[in-house]
């Protein structure tokens, strides 16, 4: 094995890790620091590609422990059979690089992935100890994100939520099938199996103290999240999406993250030359947004193929072809189909109830709560305001299609 300096295995390490995409961390909580001798801050807000309310983004570091692996995933470029350049940090390097960087104002906490090494148990074990070396030695009280190896033994899993923050296990492909044909070594019921033990620990851990009044040690208090390959299979969007469904309704996941597949250096054979529009995997974002907050099913979203539109965002196109069911009446309709509004947020829909129960709710009052009148005006009906021919019209569908650069959630 080369010897490298650190500086070498950074950047090889870190930018072997940005083909994960699922390491934000909404929901992270200050640590308990009232000896004053803590490091570092989550804030409550979230780090990594996450905004505080002032604005401030709050940044981690994200590197692989390693880019050594013993599996032979068809779509990871450090799979063991990918000719690239090879790196590892140790435990005590990865503690001593994010003090470091920290102390440097550069980050406020850690992510941390690994390819499997020897096993996934000595693997796990080793992001383990970073981990708990951070909290116990360190005093360090900012935000860690561990990936967990889902074929790890519980114990250490259960550890790992000990220390971290949020904890995260790649379902990476949107059926068992292409789990099997892409990553041979890999189970998808282990993974779930892996979700269900993480899920099962956080339910004990948010229970109430006990009868002689002692309270669950914390577990991973920011949730577990997961990453789905977008474009590596023939799976639509539907598919992906029932999936997702699936995933937050059984095992209470924080976030799924879409990663549009992206062609690799030395690529296998069975992977596809190009990658998907990257605007598929905004509206799969957008949609999974739907699916969260706006109390839209699957099988409202996206055509008969089965795929989303791309010129124009789901609820937009689900308005468009249900235009009979408006012009909604701003100030008689019901919250669910306020949310259906395009151009009307959950807060706007929270802000227009609660200001119509205090009087008259006219249209110009709308853009102050937050709606995108430009979406919104040819599906209400407000005082002072009537769409007239504007549903009716038909290139309605085409005054929606956004430009090249403007990628609003709706």
């Amino acid at each position: 094995m080369v010897k490298r300096t650190l500086s070498e295995k950074l950047a090889i390490l870190s930018d072997a890790a940005k083909y994960d995409a699922s390491c934000a961390s909404s929901g992270g909580q200050r640590r308990d620091s009232r000896d004053g001798k803590g490091v570092g801050s989550s804030g409550g807000s979230g780090i990594c590609h996450a905004y505080a309310p002032d604005g401030r983004c709050i940044s981690l570091l994200k590197i692989l422990m390693t880019n050594f692996c013993i599996y032979d995933c068809a779509y990871c470029i450090n799979r063991v059979s990918s000719r690239i350049e090879r790196a590892r940090f140790s435990v005590e390097e990865v503690v001593s690089l994010t003090i470091e960087f920290y102390r440097r104002n550069y980050i406020e906490g850690l992510f941390l992935s690994s390819g499997i090494i020897r096993s996934p148990d000595d693997t796990m074990a080793d992001m383990v100890r970073i981990a708990r070396t951070l909290r116990e030695q360190e005093n360090f009280r900012g935000y860690i994100h561990l990936k967990t190896i889902p074929d790890a033994a519980p114990e250490l899993i259960e550890e790992a939520g000990k220390w971290a923050d949020r904890l995260s296990i790649n379902i990476e492909m949107p059926t068992e099938r292409s789990l099997s044909d892409l990553a041979p070594e890999k189970s998808a019921g282990e993974i779930r199996k892996a979700m269900a033990e993480v899920r099962m620990r956080r339910e004990a851990s948010r229970a109430g103290p006990s009868f002689r009044g002692k309270r669950p040690a914390r577990f991973a208090p920011a949730g577990q999240s997961t990453q789905v390959i977008v474009g590596a299979d023939d799976a639509n969007d539907r598919t992906i999406l029932t999936q997702s469904a699936n995933l937050y309704g059984s095992y209470g996941l924080s976030r799924v993250y879409y990663s549009a597949f992206s062609p690799i250096p030395d690529p296998a054979r069975a992977l596809p030359l190009k990658p998907p529009p990257l605007m598929r995997e905004h509206r799969l974002y957008q949609a999974d947004w739907l699916l969260r907050f706006y109390d839209f099913q699957v099988s409202e979203i996206g055509g008969s193929s089965g795929m989303l539109d791309l010129d124009i965002d789901p609820k937009t196109a689900w308005a468009v072809a249900n235009r009979g069911q408006f012009p909604v009446d701003i100030m008689t309709a019901q919250r669910e189909m306020l949310l259906r509004v395009p151009g009307f947020g959950t807060r706007t829909v929270q802000r227009l109830i609660a200001a119509r129960r205090n009087g008259l709710v006219r249209f110009e009052h709308l853009k102050a709560m937050g709606a995108v009148m430009s979406r919104a005006r040819a599906f209400i009906t407000a005082p002072g305001w009537r769409p007239r021919g504007l549903l009716d019209a038909e290139n309605l569908r085409a005054r929606f299609a956004p430009q090249p650069e403007q990628l609003a959630l709706f």
